[in-house]
């Protein structure tokens, strides 16, 4: 079995090993850790962990626990498309957490080039969520991690995604400009969608690349960097994305994926496994004050649709 390494921060700090594990992972009691902690399945230095061992900071524990250890192989580290001495970026395929949330085990970009790269402090500068695939740039230091995220923040990154529509578009190019925020009554609360009493400012241009049978490619810039930007908006204007389990499709949609998973009730409503999203471009200000302009292809599973399908006429001759 593979081991899921943990770093012992402040907050582990002079606390028993079962202790620190209860809290630290709520799903199992703490008469559980202790059995483990016996049977050897956590380590540190090579050493089996007493329930009683008191963590210090700085330590790296071993743990073994199902559920709580990894059960599959780590995944390669994703397709590198840039690096220097301060920063990394990678596509990162559909699927792939950035940094993982919740108690049970997962493994995320983050974790793999940490251990890709074991000399350099790496860290991630922004975030794409688990479907969306594409560029993702991460710091290799302290001090560039805190220039880029500036960077974001003064909203200095240029950043293009490629996405697939549902239906024809009718039209070239869209500038969409309206606040995105929580839908009130929604079942599920994850949903957002324009909001002009309490949603932030967006702004999304919308080119059309190609129109498809069915289809339509398109490129999305983003201009503010909103929770679900380009689906709330897409879904806006009448065009959600292929695969969107929650913009352009009824809640219940949504719920039955998060009881059901994909199964084929799902599949037929949304037409792909995930949402067509694909961070393509990213061009940002490196530290050393030049232009420094990342592009990750298209994926196969999007490149499947947009060559399968004829080319679609906007409208009639």
């Amino acid at each position: 079995m593979i081991a899921r390494s943990i770093y012992i921060s402040k907050s582990g700090d002079g606390r028993r090993v079962d202790v620190y594990l209860t809290a630290r992972f709520p799903i199992f009691s703490r008469s559980a850790y202790a059995r483990w902690l016996k049977e050897g399945l956590v380590m540190r230095d090579g050493r089996p962990l007493k329930p009683s061992s008191i963590l210090r900071l700085g330590d790296v524990i071993h743990i073994y626990i199902p559920s709580i250890a990894p059960d599959t192989p780590e995944p390669p580290v994703p397709h590198i498309i840039h690096e220097d001495d301060r920063l990394i970026a990678v596509s990162k395929p559909s699927g792939m957490l950035c940094h993982p949330s919740g108690h049970r085990f997962a493994w995320g970009l983050i974790g793999i080039m940490k251990r890709a790269r074991p000399k350099s402090k790496v860290d991630l500068v922004h975030r794409l969520d688990r479907e969306t695939s594409g560029v993702m740039l991460l710091s290799k230091d302290r001090e560039a991690n805190a220039w880029m995220k500036k960077v974001f923040r003064e909203r200095r990154a240029r950043k293009i995604y490629k996405a697939i529509a549902r239906g024809i578009i009718p039209w070239d190019e869209k500038e969409v400009n309206v606040p995105i925020g929580l839908v009130p009554g929604s079942e599920v609360n994850l949903r957002r969608g324009v909001n002009h009493d309490d949603g932030a400012p967006s702004k999304t241009v919308v080119k059309v690349l190609q129109r498809l049978e069915q289809h339509t490619l398109v490129s999305c810039r983003i201009f503010t960097g909103r929770t679900h930007q380009i689906r709330v908006h897409m879904d806006h204007i009448g065009f959600p994305l292929l695969g969107d389990k929650l913009y352009g499709q009824p809640d219940a949609v949504f719920i039955h994926h998060l009881d059901h998973g994909d199964d084929a009730w799902v599949r037929q409503r949304v037409g792909f496994p995930r949402h067509a999203l694909h961070a393509w471009t990213l061009s940002v200000p490196h530290l050393n004050n030049q232009l420094l302009t990342m592009r990750a292809p298209l994926p196969d599973d999007m490149v499947e649709i947009v060559e399968g399908e004829r080319p679609a006429w906007a409208g009639e001759e």
